[in-house]
C-alpha cells in the first residue's frame, strides 16, 4: 500500500477513536492532563499531589493548555471542544507514530493491520494518558533508530519519553547498547558527541519547564522514582504478585495479537540470525517486563509502550510465513485477528464504564443552569471512591465541587485512612462530621454516587430527590465471587483487585429540595 493510502486508512480509524470510545479508563486521564492544563490556563481546576510533590512534568499539560488558550482567546472555550480537541490532538500524534511504525517494519501490510486492528490501542490511543504519549514517542524513536547504518534522530523522542515517563529507559538501554555495538563510528564519540548532548538537553529543557511551573527547583523524573520505586508509595493504589505482566498484563494488553506475537518469539528462537531486530526487542521487552515486575504497584497501561516492540515481532514472523501459507488460511488469520480485537473493542469503548462520560454533560448543565432559593450556584459533592469521574475540564464551569481524597499515606502515619476509605467505613458518621445540615441552605445542592450508597445514606439524602440514573457498568455484585476466590486462589484475588467493590451498576445525581419543597424521596 502506498504511503498516502496507509496514512489515510491510520487516521481514519485514529480520528474514529476519537468518537468511538465514550467510557472511562483510568483517573489519570484526566486528573494528571486535562485538569491540570485547565488549571493552567482558565485558573481554577485540582491539582493531585502527585503535582504538590512534583513527580509529574508539567510538559504534556502544557502542551493542552496551549490548546485551551487558542480556544480561549477565540472565545471557543466550550466544554464540549475542551474535551474533544485535546483527544483529537493525541489521535493525530498516535496516527503520526502508527504511520511511522508501517515505515520501520518495511511497509508490510502486516504490520499495518496489526497496529489498526489493536484492540488495547484504539481504546488508549486517543486518550489524554501520558502512556499513550510515552507509546507514540517510543513508536517514533523505533522507526529512526539504526537498524540498518548509521543514524542518532531517534535519540529526541527517546530523551522526551524517558524524561516524561523514567521507566521507558528500561526499553532504551539495552538498544542504546545495542547501537554502540554495532556503529562503525567511535563508541566513546558517539557518546560524548550524541547520546550526552541530546540527552542533556531535552533534560535541560525538561527541568527548566517544569522547575518554572512548579515553582522550584525540581527534576521530575528523580521524584518520580523516589515516590514510586524508592518509597514504594504506588503501592497504596493496589498491589499483584510479581508475574503478573507476564501472565496477565501483557498477554490481555495485546489480546488476541498475543498468538502472533508468541508465533514471533517462536520463529526468532529458531532462527536468531534470520530475525535479528526482533531478537533484539525481544531483549528489552524481556528486560522491561522484569523491571517493571520489580515495583508491586501494576496496571496494563504501563506496558502500552511494549506494544510497537511486540506488534514488530508479530508482524515480522507472519509476514515471512505468509509467503508460503495458503491463501485460505490467511484470510482466515486476519478474520480471526479482526473478530478477536473487535469484540473487546466495542465492549470495553462502548459499553464497560461509560457512566462517568454519560454523568458529566448532565452535571455541566447543572452548573450552568442551576440556582438555589438563594441564587447561589451549584455545590457538587461526590461521594464516590477517589477520581471517579472527570473534573473540573469536563464541566467548564467555576461552581463548588468536592469529590473523597485519596493521598497515599506520605508522612508515614501509623493505622492511616484516606478520606475515602474513613467515608466508605462509616458514611453517615463523615457525613454527620463534614457535610452541615442547619440551615439546609448550608448542605450539598447535588450529590452524585452510586447506587449501592444510596440505601445507606438514606437518612442524609430525605431532603433530595433523584434527579438522574445513569447505567454505569453490568457485573458489580462480586463479593460472593471475591470470597471464593480469596479462599481458593490468591492468584486469581489478584486479578480481582482493580475491581472496585464501591462501585455500582448506576451512578445516581440528586438534588436538594429547596427549602418548603415537598421531599420525593421518601
Amino acid at each position: 500500500m502506498r504511503l498516502l493510502g496507509a496514512f489515510s486508512l491510520i487516521l481514519a480509524v485514529r480520528l474514529a477513536s476519537v468518537f468511538v470510545v465514550q467510557t472511562y479508563y483510568v483517573p489519570d486521564e484526566y486528573w494528571q492532563s486535562l485538569e491540570v492544563a485547565h488549571k493552567l490556563t482558565f485558573g481554577y481546576g485540582y491539582l493531585t499531589w502527585e503535582w504538590l510533590q512534583g513527580i509529574r512534568s508539567y510538559v504534556y499539560p502544557l502542551l493542552i493548555a496551549g490548546l485551551y488558550k487558542i480556544l480561549a482567546l477565540l472565545q471557543l472555550d466550550s466544554a464540549r471542544l475542551l474535551v474533544l480537541l485535546p483527544r483529537i490532538l493525541q489521535a493525530l500524534l498516535t496516527s503520526y507514530s502508527d504511520y511511522r511504525f508501517y515505515v520501520w517494519t518495511g511497509r508490510r501490510k502486516w504490520a499495518l493491520f496489526l497496529v489498526v486492528v489493536s484492540w488495547f490501542w484504539f481504546y488508549t490511543g486517543s486518550r489524554t494518558l501520558a502512556n499513550t504519549l510515552e507509546t507514540s514517542l517510543t513508536t517514533i524513536a523505533l522507526s529512526y533508530f539504526p537498524w540498518f547504518g548509521e543514524g542518532t534522530a531517534y535519540l529526541w523522542p527517546a530523551a522526551l519519553s524517558c524524561f516524561l515517563r523514567p521507566t521507558s529507559a528500561v526499553i532504551w538501554i539495552p538498544l542504546a547498547v545495542h547501537h554502540l555495538r554495532k556503529t562503525q563510528l567511535r563508541g566513546v564519540e558517539l557518546i560524548l558527541k550524541r547520546f550526552l548532548p541530546i540527552g542533556l538537553l531535552v533534560a535541560g529543557l525538561g527541568v527548566a519547564i517544569d522547575s518554572y511551573w512548579h515553582g522550584r527547583a525540581i527534576v521530575t523524573p528523580y521524584e518520580f522514582l523516589k515516590y514510586n520505586v524508592l518509597h514504594n508509595i504506588s503501592r497504596f493504589y493496589g498491589t499483584h504478585p510479581w508475574h503478573w505482566y507476564f501472565t496477565v498484563g501483557l498477554p490481555t494488553v495485546l489480546g488476541i495479537n498475543f498468538l502472533p506475537f508468541l508465533f514471533g518469539i517462536m520463529e526468532t528462537v529458531r532462527k536468531p540470525l534470520k530475525f535479528a531486530v526482533s531478537k533484539q526487542l525481544l531483549i528489552s521487552i524481556f528486560l522491561s517486563l522484569v523491571a517493571l515486575s520489580a515495583v508491586e504497584h501494576k496496571e496494563f497501561r504501563f506496558v502500552a509502550p511494549l506494544i510497537p516492540l511486540c506488534l514488530f515481532v508479530a508482524a515480522d514472523a507472519l509476514s515471512r510465513w505468509s509467503y508460503t501459507a495458503q491463501r485460505s488460511i490467511l484470510w482466515a488469520t486476519a478474520l480471526v485477528i479482526i473478530v478477536g480485537n473487535a469484540i473487546p473493542i466495542w465492549y470495553f469503548s462502548t459499553v464497560h464504564q461509560r457512566g462517568p462520560i454519560d454523568l458529566m454533560p448532565k452535571l455541566r448543565d447543572i452548573a450552568q443552569d442551576f440556582r438555589d432559593e438563594r441564587d447561589h450556584r451549584a455545590n457538587i459533592l461526590y461521594l464516590m471512591p477517589c477520581h471517579s469521574t472527570p473534573y473540573f475540564s469536563h464541566i467548564h464551569e467555576n461552581v463548588t465541587m468536592r469529590f473523597l481524597t485519596c493521598e497515599p499515606n506520605l508522612d508515614k502515619k501509623e493505622q492511616y485512612k484516606d478520606e475515602a476509605d474513613r467515608f466508605f467505613d462509616d458514611p453517615l458518621r463523615w457525613l454527620n462530621a463534614n457535610v452541615p445540615v442547619h440551615p439546609i441552605t448550608a448542605m450539598p445542592s447535588h450529590v452524585v454516587l452510586f447506587d449501592p450508597l444510596a440505601e445507606k445514606i438514606s437518612v442524609f439524602l430525605r431532603n433530595y430527590r433523584l434527579l438522574h440514573r445513569i447505567e454505569h457498568a453490568e457485573v458489580t455484585k462480586l463479593d460472593t465471587v471475591r470470597a471464593l476466590v480469596d479462599e481458593k486462589s490468591p492468584y486469581l484475588a489478584s486479578l480481582l483487585q482493580h475491581r472496585q467493590p464501591r462501585t455500582g451498576h448506576s451512578i445516581l445525581v440528586y438534588q436538594r429540595q429547596k427549602a418548603g419543597g415537598e421531599n420525593a424521596f421518601n
